[in-house]
């Protein structure tokens, strides 16, 4: 009986390690993010803040597909039809994003690549009803350790602005061609703590033609093996708004992170 058990045992070790391996080898990586802050005294308010994303990495190709999206309730005086007054709660801002991005390297185990990329974005409460995207170009995996990691992309692309309003031109579309150029930095300050800094610069050489620049930093601590807290901060440029907004929005955040 013993000596059965143990023919098993060899037999089943093969594909017990393939098993093993096939998991720790698995071309795709999960996530997904999630924060909210609310405020209660004199003012009251409700922040949310969400997001999933996707990784594809296998042979010569590596492709990401990121899932945003940002909400924020407060509430404010409102006047009703009898002229009394009461408190309501009210959407102030509200915005979702999507990015989705696939390389190829144009040799195995080599650092140039070629690559597409689509973007849009819906932001209630900025001049546009919604922004997207395309591009594709070479980049170039720069320098690669154990440690960090840098890589940087340009080509050329075609933007597509909605407008909310009609511009001078009575227009309500603003459609330009593009430099797209992009640069990613990783770095993993210790076995628990990664950086991440994330530039995109969308140039539109047309004159008068909206051009939007974005740069993201961000921390991320591991908690336990699958949970992380995250820190990040977002500035975004537009070169182009309505009057009555600004150029220039800021967003601070810290989410939990889970991956699967």
């Amino acid at each position: 009986m013993n000596r059965k058990l143990a023919i098993a045992a060899l037999c089943c070790t093969p594909f017990l390690l393939n098993a093993e391996e096939q998991k720790e080898t698995s071309p795709f990586k999960a996530s997904a993010e999630f924060g909210a802050l609310f405020k209660t005294g004199d003012t009251k308010s409700g922040d949310l803040k969400a997001g999933l994303d996707f990784d594809y990495e296998k042979a010569q190709w590596r492709s990401s597909l990121n899932f945003d999206v940002l909400v924020r309730k407060t509430e404010s005086e409102v006047t009703n039809d009898d002229g009394t007054t009461s408190d309501k709660f009210e959407t102030t801002d509200q915005k979702w994003t999507i990015v989705s991005q696939t390389n190829y390297t144009i040799e195995p185990n080599g650092k140039n690549y070629i690559y597409g990329n689509a973007s849009y974005e819906d932001n209630r409460f900025s001049s546009f009803d919604n922004q997207s995207s395309i591009s594709t170009g070479w980049g170039r995996r720069w320098f690669e350790t154990e440690k960090a990691s840098l890589d940087a992309d340009i080509g050329p692309g075609y933007k597509r602005d909605v407008l909310k309003e009609p511009n001078e031109h009575g227009e309500t579309t603003d459609d330009a061609f593009i430099v797209q150029a992009q640069a990613l930095y990783k770095r993993k300050i210790n076995e628990h703590v990664q950086f991440k800094q994330l530039l995109v610069a969308k140039y539109a050489p047309k004159n008068g033609a909206n051009s939007t620049y974005k740069a993201e930093s961000s921390i991320t601590t591991k908690l336990i093996e699958t949970l992380q807290l995250k820190f990040s901060f977002i500035v975004d440029h537009n070169t182009d708004v309505d009057a009555d907004k600004e150029n220039t929005n800021t967003q601070t955040a810290m989410t939990l992170v889970y991956s699967f």
